[in-house]
């Protein structure tokens, strides 16, 4: 029977004091820690032990994550140390050995996602290995019991980890150290680089920052070095990733402008850099900064700015530290001095206390800008945060606003205008359908292109020929120079290849394509 105790640790809140160490003490004690294994049943009579014909780093690891693109980044770091230790990463769940499963803790619709994958995997007489939010927030939920557990900030552990998984007799439970950036598997897949862990903010909604505790920047000139050695080996893609890319260096007496600049002085011809989201309040301070690194023809004009609610009462009690009239000035701005740039945002449909006028705001916000990047999701409210006390939303009024928003966002083709342009694009990977090649132009916006071996994490240009909501297809250009990424003479703050401040914005211009915005 569980102890009175053990009822209250539901949550990762539940477990923190102010005598635990801080993420920085992690790190530098990160060589003392060894894994403790969990308790195991001992062998029945009669039955044999099954180790010495198991050997480690000879199976097949399936790998799925759910969640942000720092959870990727985690998925992809883990599957790489696995993959350098003789596992062999496969796509196909029913050849695997063993599921490591990444999770995501911030909707239970993940959540629900990843427990009735483990609940097949168990099925299936496959090895289990948990990683991500989840685990790390709620340790002692029941169908977690018995299964090898990761830690957030442990990705580095993997290893061990998996390997004492398949020996069948051994759990491991490793959540007590600190791991700093991330690797990609293939050599044209991006780079996903994080900057840090958890963010700033306290939003009364999410359980992430429960999962990952205070804000923990790593060093510039080790994200530096990490980017450099991986332009190095072909890489041409780095996207940079956290909870708050915004944030980044708080805490350590720096910024992300100061990081950004340093970054971009590595980024060889033909290759390309990619913002992750950061929050309004932390980019504020910094615009005029960032709309110069965005103008810089190596980076993506793009920006992930999440703005959640147009109605400031919504934002107040989401705890979000901004109102709407600061996102409005981050995208005026932005659009005003980087012309074309798409900004991505994001929306939750029925926040508790959200009135038909509050919605109507939020409405009137995506009527008035077109986003062509809208992440929709309907509320839910997830244990052990104050949103999920508060007084709810019906749940047919959470469904019906997210079907209006939806229908709305789908009323408007964002790309239709570009039929015919020229666009100098970025090929990087396979489409969901395997027919053509993704790549994306100077504004990340999606571009289908040929499946030819050449163009692969190569630079072409294209003739648009057709688009849809969410794509456009091009046509290469006959006899037209293909980029191949090299490294070049190291950028100057300001420069693209020793070429003075103006003639590089006008190459920067040269990227730019105008964009229809519908007015209100």
């Amino acid at each position: 029977m569980p102890s009175a105790c053990d009822s209250l640790l539901d949550d990762i809140e539940d477990m923190v004091t102010s005598h635990d160490p801080t993420p920085h003490e992690r790190q530098f004690a990160r060589r003392n820690i060894v894994p403790r294994p969990r308790r195991h049943q001992l062998q029945p009579a009669g039955e044999e032990l099954q180790t010495d014909s198991v050997i480690p780093g000879t199976q097949k690891v399936w790998v799925r994550t759910w969640g942000c693109s720092h959870n990727s980044s985690d998925g992809e770091y883990m599957a790489g140390q696995l993959a350098a230790s003789g596992y062999k990463i496969t796509e196909n769940p029913s050849d695997a050995d063993l599921w490591l499963l990444n999770s995501c803790t911030v909707k239970n619709p993940a959540e629900d996602h990843f427990r009735n994958s483990i609940k097949k995997a168990q099925e299936q007489n496959k090895k289990v290995v948990v990683a991500g939010c989840v685990p790390q927030a709620q340790p002692r939920t029941d169908y977690l019991r018995e299964l090898s557990i990761i830690g957030v900030q442990q990705i580095d552990r993997v290893v061990e980890v998996v390997d004492e998984a398949i020996k069948v007799f051994r759990h491991v439970d490793i959540c007590h150290t600190y791991q700093c950036v991330c690797i990609a598997p293939d050599v044209y897949d991006p780079l996903f680089l994080s900057l840090s862990h958890s963010c700033l903010n306290a939003c009364t909604y999410c359980k992430t920052k429960h999962a990952r505790g205070d804000l923990a920047s790593y060093p510039i000139e080790e994200l530096v070095e990490r980017a450099r050695q991986s332009f190095q080996e072909g890489i041409c893609e780095i996207w940079l990733t956290s909870e708050d890319t915004g944030a980044y260096g708080r805490d350590i007496g720096t910024d992300l402008p100061s990081l950004l600049w340093e970054l971009v002085k590595e980024i060889p011809e033909g290759a390309m850099l990619r913002l992750g989201m950061t929050n309004p309040p932390y980019i504020l301070e910094h615009l005029e900064e960032m709309v110069r690194i965005l103008q810089h023809p190596r980076v993506y004009a793009f920006l992930h700015v999440p703005v959640q609610s147009a109605s400031d009462s919504v934002l107040m009690d989401m705890k979000r530290e901004y109102c709407c009239a600061d996102f409005r000035r981050v995208t005026d701005f932005l659009q005003e001095r980087v012309p074309g740039i798409t900004i991505a945002t994001d929306i939750i449909c029925g926040f508790p206390g959200e009135t038909e006028e509050d919605f109507e705001q939020t409405m009137e916000l995506v009527r008035q800008y077109c986003f062509p990047s809208l992440f929709i999701n309907q509320f839910y409210p997830r244990p052990g945060t104050p949103a999920a006390k508060m007084e709810q939303v019906p749940a047919h009024v959470k469904k019906q606003r997210t079907k209006e928003l939806s229908a709305l966002f789908h009323s408007y083709k964002p790309y239709d205008h570009k039929i015919g342009e020229r666009q100098r694009v970025l090929v990087t990977e396979d489409s969901f359908d395997s027919q053509y090649y993704v790549a994306h132009n100077k504004f990340y916006e999606q571009v289908l292109v040929p499946k030819k071996p050449e163009f692969k994490g190569k630079m072409i240009e294209v003739d648009i020929y057709e688009a849809g909501k969410h794509y456009m297809k091009g046509r290469p250009v006959e006899d037209a120079r293909v980029f191949t990424p090299s490294i070049a003479q190291p950028l100057q703050k300001g420069q693209v290849s020793g070429l003075p401040q103006s003639d590089s914005l006008n190459m920067s211009r040269s990227w730019r394509r105008g964009r229809s915005v519908v007015a209100s």
